[in-house]
């Protein structure tokens, strides 16, 4: 636990929170200040910054976990679909430096908007400069 980091003050409980799943790895918490009703996140509850600095073994539960939130969030708020939101760094956004997959309700027509294309057309040669930078940097 990291004492400034306001996602282990409530893992921990020091700060109170709507948990609506918790087991000895993550806790799901409503977030504070949602996107839409139902806006959940599952924070590990092991202290990582961000992807980057998170295990593999932390990494691997989050998607099965996400899917059974994301089924549940859905049913409860009558959602037309979901967002899975995550962010690393402050240039993506990332706003609390502790590992969080945000999990969003949509409606139509709520007026929220995340993903949104740059409207520019990508050239093939474009992608083909990008392409090999990401092989010369090797494989998984």
């Amino acid at each position: 636990m990291k004492e400034e980091c306001i996602f282990c003050k409530i893992i921990s409980g020091d700060i109170p929170s709507f948990t609506i799943y918790e087991d000895e790895r993550y806790k799901v918490i409503l977030d504070r200040f949602p996107t839409s009703p139902g806006h959940a996140l599952i924070l590990p509850k092991s202290h990582h910054v961000d992807i980057f600095d998170m295990p593999d073994e932390t990494a691997y539960g989050m998607y099965p976990l996400a899917k059974k939130i994301a089924v549940l969030l859905s049913k409860a708020m009558q959602a037309d679909g979901i967002n899975i939101v995550q962010n690393n760094g402050e240039a993506a956004g990332q706003a609390v430096f502790h590992f969080h997959l945000h999990l969003i309700p949509r409606k139509y027509g709520d007026g929220v908007r995340l993903n949104q294309t740059s409207g520019q057309d990508t050239t093939i040669e474009e992608l083909a400069e990008v392409f090999e930078k990401i092989k010369s940097c090797g494989s998984i």
